[in-house]
């Protein structure tokens, strides 16, 4: 993954100067959604590019071994090799970025993934996910409980009510704790956009997020009624790029919840190209969020390459 994000003091001056137009975000985020998208093999080239960053995801609570274990085959070898031949990329090593899962289910992941011979990173929402609202001891406890058991990345949410009540000193200090607590375990951490009101206050929470040593900031839960949107998806990439500008860090960028159709994956890549350049077209500081857009993904290339459709057996699910 990319360079670890070190963090800094925390600097309220920066956060409260904050203000966000509401109205260019919403003008920018219709532009995006209107570009026109690649087609032929531009298109299945944008798509494989997407697979390679997905953090495939099972977050149920009838998750099973055996449906986590079908997960990280599925993760390894997300597009059938017989497609993948006939693009000339059988190769080419693609696998989706990670597998996410809950806390209890990560060693279940990492012995898969091992008896697979495979190096795929195991991603975990730790810290009382997805509210938050669990004593920060037990947050703490289950960040260091999913990396004992070989998680290398930590999605922690985000403590809302402090967020809310601009209690920006105590969010910093608990995030600093949960980087703590991961080690050296990635940290993504999670907004949950659609708690936060207001585009400021989005662009305060990334800062802040960002501030406190998070490698990612993630948009959503994907459990919250309001999930990773365009025009707030532009405010989190500017408070991005604002603060790589600022200290010469990169952070990463995950939009996740309600992500499903290949369509929108490509937006989402030309999003990051347009709003933050090439360099964050990888999985190093892309991700997407996502437990049904591989299904998608893979019968559009099945299209692309066969010029017909994919009956649902034929394709393999997660």
């Amino acid at each position: 993954m990319s360079s670890r994000n070190p963090g800094m003091d925390l600097d309220l001056e920066w956060v409260s100067k904050v203000r966000v137009n509401t109205q260019a975000v919403l003008k920018r985020a219709q532009q995006v959604q209107g570009c026109k998208v690649a087609k032929k093999q531009w298109q299945a080239a944008w798509l494989l590019k997407a697979v390679t960053c997905i953090d495939l995801t099972t977050l149920a609570g009838d998750d099973t071994p055996s449906n986590v274990h079908r997960l990280c085959m599925k993760a390894v070898q997300p597009v059938r090799q017989d497609l993948l031949k006939s693009m000339d990329m059988h190769d080419k090593g693609i696998s989706t970025a990670a597998v996410c899962v809950y806390p209890s289910r990560v060693a279940d992941a990492v012995k898969s993934l091992k008896a697979a011979n495979s190096s795929l990173p195991v991603a975990s929402v730790a810290t009382g996910f997805p509210a938050g609202q669990t004593p920060l001891k037990t947050r703490l406890e289950e960040v260091r409980m999913a990396v004992q058991d070989g998680a290398t990345e930590i999605d922690i949410v985000i403590n809302r009510t402090l967020a809310l009540t601009g209690q920006w000193a105590a969010m910093y200090d608990e995030i600093r704790q949960f980087r703590e607590a991961c080690g050296d375990a990635h940290m993504k951490t999670i907004l949950a956009i659609g708690e936060l009101g207001t585009f400021t206050n989005v662009y305060k929470a990334s800062l802040v997020s960002m501030m406190a040593g998070s490698d990612f900031i993630k948009t959503s839960t994907g459990k919250e009624s309001v999930n990773a949107t365009y025009p707030v998806a532009i405010v989190m990439v500017r408070a991005i790029r604002d603060y790589y500008l600022r200290t010469g860090h990169k952070v990463g960028f995950k939009p996740a919840g309600g992500i499903r159709t290949a369509q929108e994956s490509i937006v989402w890549l030309a999003l990051m190209k347009e709003e933050l350049g090439h360099e964050w077209l990888t999985p190093h500081l892309f991700r997407l969020g996502a437990s049904s857009l591989l299904a998608d993904i893979e019968r559009q290339i099945y299209h692309y390459v066969t010029g017909r459709y994919a009956a649902y057996h034929e394709l393999p699910m997660a």
